[in-house]
């Protein structure tokens, strides 16, 4: 498959907040007017002093995927290498090789099964929500072959994302239905738990560094925490207004959280509860969306209402923002994860493309 779009952005041609602009704010406010004071100010409060903000590079690579309107929803990363995504609107998963561009496609034995979230295991078998059929499946690449394991409650109609534990166990939740639950891949049950918010709407899903599944509360203000062994649900309430939509663990042992509905990145610590929020640089209806953290601790997400659509970088030691036009506008990115290497894998719904954003210091 061709590559098609290609983008080159270097430090300082993104939007971003300095340390270096605001350092010497008391020679350089001199004479500057009261709302450029602030904005210097702001910069000082956001820049600690002695945290020069990170660098970066970034080189955004997209390709077309073969099926027309597909809706590419949500990206994961196989052990070999390959991103692979759901095409929601095509019934099918799909699979990008980053070395030649080329993808193929893996049609679903269920009619309109509306596949949504993906997760690779160890052996790099698929699994994936039918957020359209109420099962969880899981395709084995080398066969083509689909298991199923569907909902043994009548109240949960809707797998939305998943993850897998520790015990190798899948954590998922129900969006409308108000559930998350736990599958045994090993005996095929399925557990499932009623979110004690009505209306919760629970949204993205991962796994903590304690072993137990946070997940968002898109409903509500509000990120839910499930025991996998006991489905015990622990609820931690963020600012009043907050929708957070997706979760990425870091180095920091924070969770970052995207708010969509404020147009904040925000940050729970799990132990103590305490969130905390930034500003996103698109502003208030900048709607972030899909979030990823890599290993050396950035925060990337996108901007949904932005067009075109960005991804932004965000530094928690100095407080730096930076971000990035993609493309082909995006068409909202609503996932993304990070590879061990540091690229991120990303879907492209709107556009019916995936991509590859390329990171560099």
């Amino acid at each position: 498959m061709r590559r098609l779009d290609e983008v080159t952005a270097a430090v300082g041609e993104g939007r971003s907040v300095s340390c270096m602009s605001s350092a010497p704010m008391r020679s350089r406010n001199r004479g500057l007017s009261r709302r450029n004071k602030g904005l210097a100010l702001l910069g000082f409060l956001l820049c600690p002093l002695g945290l020069a903000p990170q660098s970066w590079e970034v080189v955004i690579h997209e390709w077309d995927v073969p099926t027309p309107k597909s809706r590419p929803h949500d990206p994961t990363a196989a052990p070999d290498g390959a991103l692979w995504y759901t095409g929601q609107l095509a019934n099918k998963l799909g699979r990008l090789d980053p070395k030649t561009g080329t993808i193929k496609e893996f049609p679903l034995k269920t009619p309109d099964s509306g596949p949504h979230g993906l997760v690779a295991d160890s052996q790099g078998n698929i699994w994936f929500t039918a957020n359209f059929k109420a099962y969880i499946g899981k395709l084995n690449p080398r066969t083509g072959e689909v298991t199923e394991y569907r909902m043994t409650d009548e109240r949960v109609k809707d797998p939305h994302s998943l993850i897998f534990d520790r015990d190798g166990k899948v954590l998922f939740t129900a969006q409308q239905s108000n559930f998350v639950g736990v599958l045994d891949p090993k005996s095929g049950r399925v557990s499932v738990q009623e979110i004690p918010t009505a209306k919760a709407l629970p949204y993205g899903i991962i796994l903590g560094l304690d072993g137990a599944g946070y997940f968002c509360e898109f409903g509500s203000n509000k990120i839910g925490k499930i025991d996998p062994k006991t489905l015990g649900i622990t609820e931690f309430p963020l600012p009043e207004g907050a929708r957070p939509r997706r979760l990425a663990n870091n180095p920091d042992r924070r969770i970052y959280y995207s708010d969509f509905a404020r147009g904040f990145l925000g940050r729970l610590d799990p132990q103590t509860g305490r969130a905390e929020e930034w500003p996103s640089p698109g502003g208030p209806n900048s709607q972030p969306y899909g979030i990823a953290s890599t290993a050396d601790g950035t925060v990337w997400y996108s901007e949904a209402g932005v067009q075109p659509n960005t991804l932004v970088a965000f530094d928690p030691r100095s407080k730096a923002f930076q971000s990035w036009p993609i493309p082909s506008g995006g068409g909202v990115v609503r996932n993304m994860v990070a590879t061990e290497d540091g690229r991120l894998y990303l879907a492209c719904s709107g556009v019916n493309k995936v991509a590859i954003a390329q990171v560099s210091h």
